[in-house]
C-alpha cells in the first residue's frame, strides 16, 4: 500500500478518533456545564461534521484502493473490515438525522475505531485478484452486504445501550450479567487488537513445520505460539519469557494448515482480554456496564428501542439482496451453482433468519424492550463470528485465510 493511501487511512482513523472524543464530551461533560442542551447540540454538532469527514476521507480512501491498486473492498480481510467500519459510519450518520442522538455516536465511532485498527493488523498489500474475485457481481453483492451489516451493527449498538440504561445498575439481576459477559467479550477483541500491535511493532516472528497430507508445511506466526501444530518442529521462535516450544497442541478437529495459529489466536484473544478486564475491574470497583450507565441513564428507553428497530429495518432489506440475492448469482458466476452449502454461504442464510425471526417477533408478536434488544445484541455476536470465525478459521471457499 503506498503512502497516499496509508495517509488516507491514517487520517480516516483520526477522524473517527475525534468524533468519538467529541461525543463522549457532548454525552458525559453535560453535567458539569450551566447550559447543558446547548453543550451536548454543539458537542454532538462537532461529532457528526468529524464523523463525516472521516466517512468522506475513506471513501477516497476505497476509490484509491480501487483504482490505483485494483483492489476490490472483498479482497482481504484488511479491505473487509476497514469498509465495514465505514458502513457502520454511514449508517450511524443517517440515524443521527432521524434522532439527534449523540451518546449513539459515543458508541458507534468508538467500534469504527476498534474495526479499523483490526483491519490493519492484516496484511495491506495489493496483490493480483483470483479470478473468481474478478467479478462486477462480487462487488455489489459485498459492497450492499456490508452496508446491511453496518445498520445492524449500530441496531447491536442501541440495543446495547438499551441494556446498560435498564439493568446496567442492577447488580444482582441476570440480565446485567449477560450483558457484562458481551462487554468482555468486546474487551477480548480489543485485547487481541492490542497484542497484535504490540508484537508487530516488536518485529516478533515464529515458524513451525508440521506434516499435513504427506507434506510438510511450515507455520507462521506473528503471536508466541502458545499453541503449536501436532508433530510440530521450531524452525524459528523469537524469544518471549523463555518460550522455546509450543506450551499445547492445536485441538485435532481444526483442520488445515493455519489451524494451530488460528488456535494460538484465539486464546492470545482470551488471554489479553482477561488481563485487561482484570486491570479495569481493579481500578474502576464496578463492572463495566455500572460504569457506563451515568452516560444512558438520562435516554429515553422507548427511543432507543426504536433506533434498533429502525435501523434493523433499514439494513435488512440491504443484506438480504447483497447478503443472499446478489451473492447467489455471484456464486453461480464464479462457481457454477447458486448455493453449496460453504460455511460462509450457511452462516450467511443463518444471519438472515435470525434478523428474519427478529423482525416477526417484533411486528407480530410484541416483542420490545428487553427481548428485542437482546436479539440485537446476539444478531451481531452472529455477525462477528461470521466476520472472524467463518473467514479465518472454518476452510471453505470464503475463507481470506
Amino acid at each position: 500500500m503506498n503512502t497516499w493511501m496509508e495517509n488516507l487511512l491514517l487520517l480516516t482513523f483520526v477522524a473517527y478518533g475525534l468524533a468519538s472524543v467529541a461525543f463522549a464530551v457532548a454525552v458525559i461533560g453535560r453535567k458539569r456545564k450551566s447550559g447543558e442542551d446547548n453543550h451536548a447540540r454543539r458537542w454532538g454538532r462537532a461529532g457528526i461534521v468529524l464523523s463525516i469527514i472521516g466517512a468522506a476521507i475513506q471513501v477516497m480512501f476505497i476509490i484509491s484502493r480501487f483504482f490505483i491498486g485494483g483492489r476490490s473492498i472483498a479482497s482481504s480481510m484488511f479491505e473487509f473490515t476497514a469498509f465495514l467500519a465505514f458502513a457502520i459510519v454511514l449508517a450511524f450518520i443517517l440515524i443521527y438525522y432521524l434522532y439527534h442522538t449523540p451518546t449513539l455516536g459515543a458508541f458507534v465511532l468508538p467500534l469504527a475505531v476498534i474495526l479499523l485498527a483490526y483491519a490493519s493488523v492484516f496484511p495491506k498489500e495489493v496483490r493480483p485478484l483470483i479470478p473468481a474475485l474478478q467479478s462486477h457481481w462480487l462487488h455489489i453483492h459485498v459492497t450492499l452486504a456490508a452496508l446491511g451489516e453496518g445498520a445492524f451493527a449500530v441496531a447491536f449498538i442501541a440495543g446495547l445501550i438499551y441494556l446498560i440504561r435498564v439493568v446496567g445498575n442492577q447488580r444482582n439481576s441476570t440480565h446485567a450479567r449477560y450483558l457484562e459477559l458481551t462487554l468482555v467479550l468486546v474487551v477480548m477483541f480489543v485485547g487481541y487488537i492490542l497484542v497484535s500491535f504490540l508484537f508487530a511493532g516488536l518485529g516478533y516472528e515464529a515458524a513451525i513445520q508440521h506434516p499435513l497430507n504427506g507434506e510438510t508445511i511450515q507455520q507462521e506466526y506473528s503471536l508466541p505460539p502458545l499453541i503449536g501444530p501436532a508433530g510440530g518442529e521450531v524452525v524459528k521462535m523469537d524469544p518471549f519469557l523463555g518460550l522455546e516450544r509450543p506450551l499445547f497442541e492445536a485441538p485435532s478437529w481444526m483442520k488445515g494448515e493455519k489451524a494451530a495459529s488460528k488456535t494460538n489466536t484465539v486464546f492470545w484473544s482470551i488471554i489479553a482480554g482477561l488481563i485487561l478486564y482484570g486491570l479495569f475491574r481493579a481500578l474502576a470497583r464496578k463492572r463495566i456496564c455500572e460504569c457506563l450507565h451515568p452516560m444512558v441513564k438520562n435516554l429515553d428507553p422507548e427511543m432507543v428501542d426504536e433506533i434498533a428497530y429502525r435501523a434493523i429495518a433499514i439494513g435488512f432489506p440491504i443484506f438480504t439482496l447483497g447478503g443472499l440475492v446478489f451473492a447467489s448469482i455471484w456464486a453461480h458466476y464464479a462457481w457454477g451453482r447458486f448455493w453449496g452449502w460453504d460455511p460462509k454461504e450457511v452462516w450467511a442464510l443463518i444471519t438472515w433468519f435470525f434478523y428474519t425471526a427478529y423482525l416477526h417477533l417484533r411486528l407480530n408478536r410484541g416483542w420490545l424492550g428487553l427481548k428485542s434488544s437482546w436479539l440485537a445484541v446476539g444478531g451481531f455476536v452472529i455477525l462477528m463470528f461470521n466476520l472472524i470465525a467463518i473467514n479465518l478459521v472454518f476452510a471453505g471457499l470464503h475463507s481470506y485465510a
